[in-house]
């Protein structure tokens, strides 16, 4: 999503005056949630596999999320002479990008050791590198060995990560503020509007650390084989952190025979020549005799966009195809603001009519895109594409997996893989209905890991549903922001690092109102409710926000849902300080919920308006079950947020003495970390 903040709008969007510099903030959050660094596991005997899901034991996720064709195997449950580093959720920290807070460091010579739990010929390594002195980035090896025999040298890269600043933020770990005349927490001024200037640490606000590679091992190995990573003597890299490690077995490449075959028209697999015009060539006689258009194995590069309209693209499946590009500048802005291009496939604009009938599947999109610039359009998917499909794609380095602008309708996406973004993995942009993503997994997402953005035309009757986003960046998991009709369901999202939530409901960004049934049903979140920087105070692992106006219009329920160990809230519904007293938030009913974990309450209410709450069960709740200021009027009738009990509410966190509307105010309580998340 795109973000700004102004001096002036900082300033008011803060729901109260701090009184905490953000150092103090971050060493208690730090404190609270059990900073440290481990002494790294004796290399010895290889452990029996750790699988895990989002850094869990599957069995507390079981039915949610992505059905994905890989094992996920955490580093830090792996044999190691390393370091681990972690648990720590304070932003800009190696550990609190990581898959469940915890990777583990090594310096040349030293190694981590998986053990496989299932056949494998391919690996994902998910890690991270320091960057250049001054920014761009360095490579670095790293060696594979499978059962003490080396196959492979992984030639890692930091270029696609280490943003620094204030967003949009820069590749420049050297340059001062980007935006002097707006409000940070870092000295709780305008810097520009301040004497003397206040001194601001440089890097500032270094984040995006990670990065991930995957390789084909050449032949497919056993159940308790091991797969040692070591950096080797002499690595560039002062340190290599290895975050997990996921391992599948890949099949043999799809292969269609009566089809375009893209080697045909001159495409070039091994990706020297530019196969962009070969493609179009492609699908221009594939429109003409109504076939596919196929592509078979190898590395084809393309720079630019691939229109598509009324057409099925397919390869040999991700591991094989792929299509890769560079970014370019282009010699003049574009029409739309862009001033530079790169690999993607893109409907027809809706202002043309669109596309339709486009189907895409099978294959790998690699781009180039190594800063944000919010007018390009640099995205691996993009424009309007109704009626169609998208599966099986794996999408990495561009600035947003799938952008889409409408109207359009009826777009059905599935069963990919999107990971180290820019900016958002998928967003549903203006006017986009009856359209679903489904079983896709995103992790590393720059901005919101799936959107939902009704600016200008609502979208309507869309569905997010058995999806797993991990480690968003910036903002939240999954994001609505206004719509008719939507609901999002069995997904899991874990992780979020900084000024966002695991799920979202928000007014804001310009966005049309939420109308309708909004249904949050069977999530689970995990490690979730980060620090939000401008207002200086930790968010829920469900956030609704009030900003542009009222969350009052649209019926909200919220059911099943699992909360698991959340930082702060597990739930927090809040206006904007500014506007506190004009919007609020009413018409939300939680039933069938468990909490299992909260630094602090299960219910943070900073809004006036009310909900409703039925078989909501807690459990190792760091502070009062509900902390109620509403909006910060404090009126002797009592708050503004109303709480209705509809029974059931397990754990003692709704006390009775709570309802309906008991203040109980405190706006930065302590944080109390909780224990582990287990069966219920």
């Amino acid at each position: 999503m795109p973000r700004k903040t102004t001096a002036a709008g900082a300033r008011a969007r803060r729901p109260r005056r701090t009184g905490l510099c953000a150092a103090a903030v971050a060493s208690m959050t730090a404190a609270a949630v059990g900073l440290g660094v481990l002494a790294g596991t004796p290399a010895g005997a290889a452990p029996a596999p750790v699988v895990t899901r989002a850094a869990l034991d599957p069995a507390l996720v079981a039915g949610r999320g992505a059905k994905v064709a890989f094992a996920e195997q955490e580093a830090e449950n792996a044999a190691t002479n390393g370091t681990v580093i972690g648990p720590d959720r304070t932003a800009y920290t190696l550990p609190a990008e990581a898959s469940g807070r915890k990777a583990v460091k090594l310096t040349p010579g030293q190694h981590v050791e998986f053990t496989l739990p299932a056949a494998a010929n391919a690996i994902t390594v998910r890690y991270s590198i320091p960057d250049a002195p001054g920014g761009g980035g360095i490579t670095a090896p790293l060696d594979v060995a499978v059962n003490g025999k080396k196959r492979s040298t992984m030639t890692l890269t930091s270029q696609y990560s280490w943003l620094y600043n204030q967003y949009p933020f820069s590749n420049d770990p050297g340059a001062g503020l980007l935006h002097p005349d707006w409000w940070i927490t870092e000295c709780s001024c305008v810097p520009a509007a301040t004497t003397p200037a206040p001194v601001v640490e440089k890097p500032f606000r270094p984040s995006h650390f990670y990065d991930e590679q995957r390789l084909l091992l050449g032949r497919t190995y056993r159940a308790g084989d091991t797969v040692r990573l070591t950096v080797p003597a002499g690595s560039r890299a002062a340190s290599t952190t290895v975050d997990l490690l996921d391992s599948e077995l890949v099949g043999r490449p799809h292969v269609e025979l009566l089809a375009a075959n893209v080697l045909a028209f001159g495409a070039d697999p091994t990706g020297r020549r530019d196969a962009a015009d070969a493609i179009d060539k492609a699908i221009a006689f594939a429109g003409r005799t109504h076939l596919t258009v196929y592509i078979p194995p190898g590395t084809y590069r393309v720079d630019r966009h691939i229109v598509v309209d009324d057409v099925t693209i397919t390869g040999a499946g991700n591991w094989y195809t792929k299509i890769r590009g560079r970014e370019a500048a282009l010699d003049t802005p574009a029409a739309d603001g862009s001033t530079h291009t790169g690999v993607g496939f893109y409907g027809k604009d809706a202002a043309d009519g669109g596309s339709r009938n486009v189907h895409l599947s099978g294959f790998a999109i690699e781009g180039d895109v190594r800063s944000r610039i919010d007018t390009d359009q640099v995205n691996a998917i993009g424009g309007a594409m109704s009626d169609s499909t998208i599966e099986g794609l794996h999408i990495s380095h561009t600035k947003v997996g799938m952008w889409f602008d409408g109207p359009m309708k009826n777009l059905r996406i599935s069963d990919n893989i999107i990971v180290d973004q820019i900016a958002d993995a998928i967003n549903f942009h203006t006017g986009v209905t009856d359209s679903r993503v489904t079983n896709t997994f995103v992790r590393n997402s720059g901005d919101d890991g799936l959107a939902m953005w009704s600016e200008k035309t609502a979208n309507a009757r869309n569905t997010f549903d058995h999806n797993t986003v991990q480690t968003p960046v910036l903002a939240n998991g999954i994001a609505i922001y206004g719509g008719t009709d939507i609901t999002v369901s069995n997904n899991l999202v874990a992780d979020p690092v900084r000024e966002g939530s695991a799920l979202h409901i928000g007014s804001r960004f310009g966005a049309e109102p939420f109308t309708g049934k909004l249904n949050l049903t069977n999530n689970t979140t995990v490690r979730a409710g980060t620090y939000e920087l401008n207002w200086n105070i930790g968010l829920g692992a469900l956030w609704i926000f009030a900003l542009d106006k009222s969350i009052d219009g649209a019926d909200i329920r919220v059911t099943g849902d699992h909360y698991l160990d959340s930082t702060y809230n597990a739930i927090m519904l809040v206006s904007d300080w500014a506007v506190k007293d004009r919007y609020g938030i009413k018409g939300v009913h939680f039933k069938d919920i468990r909490v299992d974990g909260t630094g602090t309450s299960v219910l943070s209410a900073r809004a006036a308006g009310g909900a409703t709450f039925e078989n909501v069960d807690a459990r190792n709740v760091g502070a009062v079950g509900v902390n109620n200021c509403g909006s910060f009027n404090f009126p002797a009738t009592g708050s503004e947020f109303s709480l209705t009990d509809l029974g059931g509410n397990d754990g003692d966190w709704l006390a009775p003495w709570l309802l309906p509307n008991t203040i109980t105010c405190n706006d930065r309580p302590e944080v109390v970390p909780p224990p582990a998340p287990g069966a219920w």
